[in-house]
């Protein structure tokens, strides 16, 4: 017996799986990873899309430039170039060289999860949003990036629309976003397969099944693979969906199944 059987197994033979409490228990992780991979796919092609998003919006913006270039540490615009905002999905830009806004008035645009960015008088800021996350991660959530220091020094809209027209996401950057996804799907799947495991070791002892807690885990986490799946499709359709309800109960549902020819020890006497 090894995963790929029960693999099939957990598709169309669910009475097979209480065989996998005779797997060895890196095997059992290795599968645990497998499934992981499955239910972190969804949630990668949505970061993906809105790196996209942001590409696309940002071509968008770039396009309703005029033309400014920044020397010596000053915001240079074309005679007659008038300040603008402009919002998309997913950036709400100003564009300002008279001065009539600041780093605040660019928080304040800012809704849902747009990000602020804007070329201001005297600096160019960023505005990323509200989220605890972002604010103990970096500490803030604004960004200014004054003129004077001379960083942006020599940037023109002309060099800007040609950087955003030739970019692209590197494969190592995308390898990097998958990592970083499937560590918190990992440990969240780990949690979820712990709680099948104690109720299925509950329903084994009720129901005399000479099972030990590690059989139960082990059975259980295949028998998680048809709800991982179902809920690995769901996500791709509704990103909003809460899958560790469906995963638990299917899960355990499928537990009941795969034990039915379990042996059972002798009732204790009265």
């Amino acid at each position: 017996m090894n995963s790929f059987t029960l693999f099939k197994h957990s598709l169309f033979q669910l009475t097979d799986l209480h065989q996998a409490k005779k797997m060895p228990f890196w095997k059992v992780i290795l599968y645990v990873v497998f499934l992981s991979i499955i239910l972190a796919l969804p949630i990668t092609k949505q970061i993906f899309s809105i790196m996209q998003d942001i590409k696309s919006d940002g071509q968008e913006i770039a396009a309703k430039l005029p033309d400014f270039n920044i020397t010596d540490g000053k915001l240079k615009t074309a005679s007659g170039a008038k300040g603008f905002i402009y919002q998309t999905n997913s950036i709400i830009f100003t564009f300002d060289p008279d001065g009539k806004r600041s780093l605040n008035d660019v928080t304040a645009d800012s809704v849902g999860n747009a990000v602020g960015l804007g070329f201001l008088q005297d600096e160019f800021v960023v505005s990323l949003p509200n989220s605890s996350a972002a604010d103990s991660l970096l500490g803030t959530n604004q960004f200014e990036v004054p003129y004077a220091k001379g960083t942006l020094d020599g940037l023109n809209s002309t060099d800007l629309k040609k950087a955003l027209d030739e970019a692209s996401v590197p494969f190592w950057i995308k390898l990097i976003v998958f990592v970083v996804t499937l560590y918190p799907t990992f440990i969240n799947l780990v949690i979820n397969l712990l709680m099948i495991a104690i109720g299925a070791n509950l329903y084994s002892k009720i129901r005399l099944y000479k099972l030990r807690f590690l059989d139960c885990l082990k059975i259980s986490t295949y028998c998680a693979t048809f709800p991982v799946i179902v809920s690995s499709i769901l996500h791709f359709i509704n990103r909003s969906f809460d899958d560790s309800f469906l995963i638990v109960f299917v899960s355990l549902l499928i537990f009941f199944f795969a034990t039915r020819t379990e042996e059972r020890q002798n009732p204790p006497l009265a």
